[in-house]
């Protein structure tokens, strides 16, 4: 055989190895993109179920809190205030009546660790108490003006926030037309009010489908100064102070404690709250499932309001939305 002839075979010999490796090498690649992608649909599922059955836990822990009665005093000493710390869920189902229970193979358990807590909304001042009907509920905006105040916020944003709840609850004239009228907090962005304002407003405003009184039990010390016409910083850590060794049953301890000086009223003041937001998140290897949802109370049944559910793997969070009647 020829110099040549050698040199051709040699070629080919490692042109078909160079293709056989390629083609190994897609195979492999494609193998391991279906496990991955398989792997992560199966997180996704397996989150959505467990955070699914922490909210309806959440939700029998608010009917149960309810067999008092609708008129029962919620206060921070219940059993639906207190937070999970961050536990290993595998620690929930180790045990059904001291029989322990035999490992499955299909659910993760050992590295899913679940976190959460229950937070009275009614703590907080209600945005949608401003307006109703196109009205401006003038109560309602002296508080929110003390509350603004308080936080350093300026006084043409609660001026912009009014105009926009008239102008999404105003009947369009003339072809024009009215902003959407938000769901959720994060949403008055839509009616001009800045980002910022909107964080810095969080922790003490909510946006509930009704007109909700503030709730003295649970409401925190820039609440209760916006809320109580009159009230000082004394007076409010007063207030907290008590509550923390017995709760208010009624609006009568309240104004007891208070004196003369100013007086919480009916209108706009209670003991008791009927809606609530539900925080659970769940650590599954690298994969963070974080849910909020709004629970409404009434009697003896607790209806999710909405749910959101943020996914965040690693460091980029993608937002899902998802509603429920």
């Amino acid at each position: 055989m020829s110099t040549r002839q050698r040199g051709a075979a040699l070629l080919a010999a490692m042109l078909t190895v160079t293709l056989v490796a390629t083609f190994a090498a897609a195979a492999l690649w494609q193998q391991w993109r279906s496990i991955e992608v398989e792997t992560a649909e199966r997180a996704r599922v397996q989150s959505a179920w467990i955070l699914l059955g922490a909210l309806d836990w959440s939700r029998l822990i608010l009917i149960e809190d309810g067999r008092l009665g609708a008129e029962s005093p919620d206060h921070l000493a219940e059993p639906w205030a207190v937070p999970l710390e961050e536990a290993r869920l595998s620690t929930f189902l180790a045990a059904d009546r001291n029989v322990s229970q035999q490992a499955d193979a299909s659910t993760d358990t050992q590295d899913a660790f679940l976190s959460g807590q229950i937070i009275d909304l009614q703590s907080r001042l209600n945005l949608t108490n401003l307006v109703q009907g196109g009205t401006v509920n003038e109560s309602a905006l002296a508080q929110f003006g003390r509350l603004f105040n308080q936080l350093g916020l300026p006084a043409s944003e609660l001026a912009t926030l009014v105009q926009g709840l008239r102008a999404a609850q105003a009947p369009a004239e003339g072809g024009s037309q009215a902003p959407l009228m938000p769901q959720t907090l994060g949403q008055l962005t839509w009616l001009g009010v800045s980002p910022a304002t909107v964080a810095v407003l969080a922790p003490h405003a909510t946006l509930l489908p009704e007109r909700k009184k503030v709730n003295l039990n649970t409401a925190g010390v820039e609440v209760l100064l916006a809320s109580i016409e009159g009230l000082d910083m004394a007076g409010a850590n007063k207030i907290v102070a008590v509550r923390e060794t017995k709760h208010f049953k009624t609006l009568e301890d309240v104004n007891a404690l208070l004196g003369q000086v100013t007086q919480a009223n009916s209108n706009d003041h209670a003991v008791s709250s009927s809606y609530f937001e539900v925080h659970g998140r769940l650590r599954l290897d690298d994969v963070t499932v974080q849910e909020r949802s709004v629970v409404r109370r009434r009697g003896m049944e607790a209806t999710t309001v909405w749910r959101e559910r943020g996914a965040a793997l690693r460091a980029n969070p993608t937002m899902a939305r998802e509603n429920r009647p």
